[in-house]
């Protein structure tokens, strides 16, 4: 079910199911019931334990002036309610520890009200309303999706484990033992890394996993794998017990990033990626193994799975097997259990084991000519995948199929439209169709775009009273946040949104997803093995597009506070840390920031020239 609503008179509050949360969108049907609105209560019933409001930023000035909640903080939406129409929730972030249960959860939202002097009154139960959604890992018949947290950059995180980028204990071999202390927490507590890993992991870390360790668990399994970046201490353990057994073939990536063409003069290490090899062959798999780039890059991140040697399963995504890929970039994973589609990567496999160690000849293979078209009953989506480098025409075709659709959402009539985004990348629009496409989209006021990217060549949010759309860049870096927030680790010159994804037409007859490891360059597929899919689902949709607005919603606060675009500042080793994250929620009273006390706040979100009213139409 893609959404659930419940009305209690004019109020009505709709959940959106996403990956292991929960879109809340909420709506009121008539001025009367918006007068004097001092905003939402939201209380969460888990599978499991004690119930719990969600805590707001912000807490009124003088809260003792207002109606509060016996035993809640003065922070609690129950004593400070939400000031937006939407609110996204995640469990685990401010309740239930680091491992909260799946399962289904009960929301129950409740409009508050000022009395005629500026006093929040009372709860009045009979206003609210509740919904019950289901809380776990997507999955819909035979496709399920995972994404990584992509939440480094948040006060969550640095909570849990400080202001640092997770990392590796120096000088340790590349399958450590991630059982190991890594730090501590804000209380002083030990963590390790795979608790760490496991929680920025989040879904798709479950899923990666998931596949290798039902392939280890069983001897009739084998596997063949893709790799562009592999140094994930676990995933190489596994593979090297698979290698021990003869149970993979890996297809890995050796351009120069990636390897060394004349090993390195000690101290200096060779690159992950050539330890790994080492490693492999030592196992006794020398020959399951090949190095390869096509015309730049093997790009591909892919398990494909073999029962009995016959290819029965596919992980694909963004996601690169590595500490960087899997804990530090906002991802996503698909995993798709049709032999139907297995067997088609997996002949992309042997074509490109087969071929070359280099080149651009698998542009020529019949597998390259042209997008594959699978699904369509009702337990797998229709969708199309194509597979690069292709031959420059192929390529402009695959990537020009996006750009008719975003010109189609754009040139939808009654303001229908909608395009919602997450990319790596947005440079070189006048050479790339889709990065020039995206790049205009949030010009055009009668479309409804929501984007993020790492290079925007633009940074714009919608301000009050306009309806053009939204990019906002997911790079900040040497981001020192003022009160009240938390100070975030810095991801200096690496990527934060490492996605490629576009959805169209999310609320239409028609929704789409794009999706993949390509970067959606012209460039790139002519050059790099990728693959790109095609996704024809609302479910599928509505999950991506939740994700593009969990990104853009955290980052645009950032890109308002980080120190500039340029600045390249690191923490020092051997030198003192910055100082300790602030108390949010603290320093926001002492740096004066409280809610307001009128209803002035809703206006924006019922004004129809304005980007939060048809926010709000289209998820409430």
């Amino acid at each position: 079910m893609l959404k659930i609503t419940s009305n209690t008179g004019p109020f009505s509050v709709t959940a959106w199911r996403g990956d292991a949360k929960t879109l809340l969108a909420f709506d009121l049907k008539t001025p009367e019931a918006r007068q004097r609105l001092a905003g939402f209560s939201i209380h969460v019933q888990p599978p499991v334990g004690n119930g719990y409001y969600l805590w707001n930023d912000l807490a009124f000035e003088n809260p003792a002036s207002h109606a509060q909640v016996p035993g809640e903080p003065p922070y609690s939406t129950a004593n400070a309610p939400i000031h937006k129409f939407r609110w996204l929730h995640v469990p685990g972030l401010d309740h239930q520890g680091l491992n909260p249960p799946y399962g289904d959860y009960a929301y129950t939202v409740t409009p508050r009200y000022f009395s005629a002097d500026g006093k929040m009154l009372p709860i009045v139960q009979t206003l609210a309303a509740t919904v019950t959604v289901a809380v776990a890992p997507y999955s819909s018949g035979k496709l399920s999706l995972g994404f990584t947290r992509g939440f480094v950059q948040s006060q969550a995180f640095a909570r849990h484990f400080g202001p640092h980028l997770p990392t590796r204990p120096q000088g340790a071999p590349l399958n450590f033992d991630t059982s190991q202390v890594a730090g501590k927490d804000s209380k002083g507590n030990d963590y390790t890394y795979a608790q760490q890993y496991d929680w920025l992991g989040y879904t798709a870390r479950t899923r990666v996993f998931g596949i290798l360790d039902a392939v280890v668990a069983d001897p009739a399994l084998s596997l063949d794998m893709f790799a562009y970046d592999l140094n994930e201490p676990d995933v190489v353990g596994r593979l090297l017990t698979l290698a021990g057994q003869g149970r993979a073939r890996i297809i890995l990536d050796n351009a120069d990033l990636h390897h060394d063409r004349t090993p390195p003069a000690p101290p200096k290490s060779p690159k992950p990626e050539d330890q790994f090899e080492t490693l492999f062959a030592a196992a006794g798999a020398a020959a399951r193994i090949k190095r390869c780039h096509f015309g730049r890059y093997s790009h591909d991140k892919v398990f494909i799975v073999y029962r009995d040697g016959a290819p029965i399963r596919v992980l694909t995504g963004s996601t690169n097997f590595s500490v960087t890929g899997i804990y530090v970039n906002a991802n996503h994973v698909l995993v798709i259990d049709d032999e139907t589609v297995a067997a088609k990567y997996a002949a992309v496999f042997n074509a490109a084991w087969a071929g070359p160690a280099s080149g651009v000849s698998f542009a020529n293979d019949p597998l390259a000519a042209q997008p594959f078209g699978f699904g369509g009953a009702p337990d797998l989506p229709g969708m199309k995948i194509a597979f690069s480098p292709h031959q420059p025409a192929v390529a402009k075709q695959v990537l020009g199929g996006i750009v008719a659709r975003c010109q189609q959402e754009a040139a939808a009539p009654a303001h229908d439209g909608s395009v919602f985004f997450a990319v790596m990348e947005l440079d070189g629009g006048a050479t790339n169709p889709v990065y020039g496409a995206l790049t205009a989209l949030h010009q055009n006021p009668s479309l409804f775009s929501y984007g993020i990217s790492d290079d925007p060549s633009g940074i714009s949010y919608y301000p009050v009273g306009s309806a053009t759309g939204v990019l906002v860049t997911g790079k900040p870096v040497n981001t020192r946040l003022p009160p009240p927030f938390n100070q975030v680790p810095n991801i200096g010159l690496g990527h934060q949104i490492h996605h490629k994804f576009v959805v169209c037409g999310f609320d239409g007859p028609d929704p789409v997803v794009w999706c993949g490891s390509s970067n959606l360059a012209l460039l790139g597929e002519q050059v790099n093995g990728d693959n790109l899919l095609e996704i024809h689902d609302a479910g599928i949709a509505t999950v991506f597009v939740i994700e593009a607005l969990a990104l853009i919603d955290h980052f645009n606060f950032l890109d308002h506070t980080a120190n500039g675009p340029t600045a390249k500042v690191k923490h020092v080793a051997g030198t003192p840390p910055p100082a300790a994250p602030a108390v949010k929620r603290d320093a926001a009273k002492a740096a004066g920031w409280f809610l307001g006390t009128t209803d002035a706040w809703v206006a924006k979100f019922f004004d129809p020239n304005d980007l939060h009213s048809r926010d709000r139409v289209m998820f409430a």
